[in-house]
């Protein structure tokens, strides 16, 4: 248990420093906002970028990996949109967002310190495989949710591929294909801009927190922490361990990435319908308060892999 303390302390303290200096004014909400515009635009995907066309994939099918992630997510927004519909009598758009909520994770900000903190670079692979398909899914799964027929499939895709992330990830899929190389100076210049992308990205995280807050209603937020921070990873550890078969640090990363809490592009996609953001506001607060004890007694379930 210790050990899982000082993974976790290191992430989550940082985000109490970002809260702390909002909340003591030394900051505004500014800073919050540029800092995260840089770690999306810049830094996170230096960091992608980098290690993917550096980074030797083992010989594993991610088919499994990837089904038991997802069915999780499908799981939770599942009950979570039935239950805005349900017990609170929310809208279609309403249900759309607690689902999304409760499903979609803050796999960038928190989940790359997160498991590269716990695991090192032998789960490298399986995170940017996890982290190169999230949002894509659950960001057009959410729109056509929505908005239907009245948003292209085309549409979708250009916007998708103009995300820095997924841009990110495409140039090091292709670059380690190709087995070129670039000079020296340049993969440290993209070390250095990469290296900002943990503190920088968990700094703006405590910022962000700050200005969401839970706000008045807690029953809804409650419900999506419970799903997204112990059923989502509970069912991922049963499939994982004891359903099929994957590499110990493979079934580790995923289970550690269903338990990370919920991303601001929740918020985000709330903001933008305006349509449950006290919800998604709630949920992305609430839970990534109790990750702070939630991920420390994953850690410890899941031991060191080997």
């Amino acid at each position: 248990m210790l050990a899982s303390i000082a993974i976790v302390f290191p992430i989550f303290a940082l985000i109490a420093l970002g809260y702390g200096v909002r909340r003591g004014r030394f900051v505004d909400d500014g800073l919050g906002e540029t800092l995260s515009r840089f770690v999306f635009i810049m830094a996170i995907p230096a960091l992608l970028f980098s290690t993917l066309s550096r980074s030797d994939l083992p010989d594993v099918q991610p088919w499994a990996y990837w089904g038991a992630y997802f069915f999780a997510l499908a799981v939770v927004w599942a009950i979570a949109d039935l239950a805005a519909r349900f017990f609170f009598a929310d809208s279609h758009a309403g249900a759309v967002v607690a689902g999304f909520t409760a499903g979609q994770a803050n796999l960038v900000l928190i989940g790359i310190p997160l498991v590269l903190s716990a695991y090192g670079e032998a789960a490298a692979a399986p995170l940017f495989l996890l982290i190169g398909i999230h949002l894509p899914i659950t960001l057009t799964v959410a729109t056509l949710f929505l908005e239907g027929r009245q948003t292209s499939w085309r549409a979708i895709l250009l916007k998708l591929l103009r995300h820095p992330i997924i841009l990110a990830i495409l140039a090091g899929a292709a670059m380690r294909m190709s087995g070129l190389d670039l000079p020296g100076p340049v993969w440290r210049t993209l070390e250095i801009l990469g290296g900002a992308a943990v503190p920088c990205a968990l700094v703006a995280t405590g910022i962000a927190l700050h200005r969401y807050g839970l706000g008045g209603d807690w029953r809804r937020p409650a419900l999506i922490t419970v799903l997204k921070l112990v059923v989502q990873p509970l069912i991922v550890y049963v499939i994982v361990f004891h359903l099929i078969a994957l590499p110990p640090v493979w079934a580790a990363t995923a289970v550690l990435l269903a338990a990370c809490p919920t991303g601001i592009n929740a918020y985000l996609l709330a903001q933008s319908y305006r349509e449950g953001v006290a919800l998604a506001s709630g949920g992305v607060f609430l839970t990534t308060v109790m990750a702070m004890l939630t991920t420390v007694i994953w850690l410890a379930i899941l031991g060191t892999p080997g």
